[in-house]
């Protein structure tokens, strides 16, 4: 009995992909000052997130998260997570972009008192990576409350 629960385990790991595929390597076809808007939507879809108060950052995500092995107990463990930060001028072209993988998203200095104005695009991107830094440290939180 014990022989058959054993042999119908499997030892192929379930990856689980959330947003756009092959993040970094699309980055790099995008050229500042030369990519349009209708090419960043060609290459990689509409994006992720677009900011609310100006309508020229927009935001794709790429994470891969993977089933870890029999000793930590299937915990999930994050192999990929990217973040490609757009912005576009008033001609629609490429202005600015911004990749930031998960090791150098740790590399980010936040500014714990900021004084300015709350709605800038800085504050934006600040708060968007704020987020996805929080549950990038702390997944499982969320998942204990619910149990």
């Amino acid at each position: 009995m014990i022989i058959i629960f054993i042999l119908s385990c499997s030892t192929n790991k379930v990856i689980k992909h959330h947003g756009v595929h092959f993040l970094a390597k699309k980055n790099d076809i995008l050229t500042v000052n030369m990519s349009n808007k209708n090419d960043i939507i060609k290459l990689l879809g509409n994006p992720s997130v677009r900011s609310t108060f100006d309508n020229d950052v927009w935001i794709y995500i790429e994470r891969k998260l993977s089933t870890g092995s029999i000793y930590k107990l299937g915990k999930e463990q994050l192999l990929v997570n990217n973040v490609l930060v757009l912005e576009i001028n008033d001609m629609g072209m490429l202005a600015k972009k911004d990749f930031y993988n998960k090791d150098t998203m740790k590399n980010i200095k936040i500014v714990e008192k900021s004084t300015g104005s709350v709605y800038t695009k800085r504050s934006f991107v600040y708060d968007f990576l704020s987020s996805v830094r929080q549950k990038i440290n702390d997944p499982m939180r969320k998942m204990d409350k619910k149990n």
